[in-house]
């Protein structure tokens, strides 16, 4: 069965890097949707529920969502490796598992987006799962090199 995201892109360059990379694409994907519900909850606790069209306004501009935007940001930069005419390379591949490794670290001494991660691993056990998930993703691809 292919995955919803399989549909959006050329199957020009059907690879093992292609499908990994979507893979990675689609862990992210459910990722983010989790913790930007995990963040509504908790905006929605204390300013009152918010529609569609508010949530994506707060998605842009709060300061609240604002650390969501590097996951955005790395799955609009996969969306467009996956749109364009070349073939998906094992090495591009490589250096977004790689990136992801590097920023899905959950720790409080790390960066702010880290810290941000890990205090939502802390408050919601479907964090946990999504993480889980990526986890296993990382442990299936073979890290660049022994000093990553």
């Amino acid at each position: 069965m292919d995955s919803p995201s399989s549909n959006l892109y050329p199957a020009n360059n059907d690879s093992p890097a292609r499908e990994k990379l979507l893979s990675l694409r689609l862990a992210l994907l459910r990722l983010h949707k989790t913790l930007l519900n995990m963040e509504r909850r908790e905006y929605e606790r204390e300013h009152g529920h918010v529609n569609t069209g508010e949530l994506f306004r707060l998605v842009i501009d709060h300061a609240q969502f604002a650390w969501l935007h590097n996951i955005s940001e790395f799955v609009v930069r996969i969306d467009e490796t996956l749109a364009a005419k070349e073939p998906v390379t094992p090495e591009y591949t490589s250096g977004a598992f790689s990136l992801a490794r590097k920023m899905f670290v959950p720790t409080e001494s790390g960066d702010a987006f880290q810290k941000k991660y890990f205090d939502a691993i802390q408050r919601d056990p479907v964090v946990v799962i999504d993480h889980a998930e990526l986890a296993r993703l990382f442990n299936n691809e073979p890290p660049d090199s022994p000093t990553s």
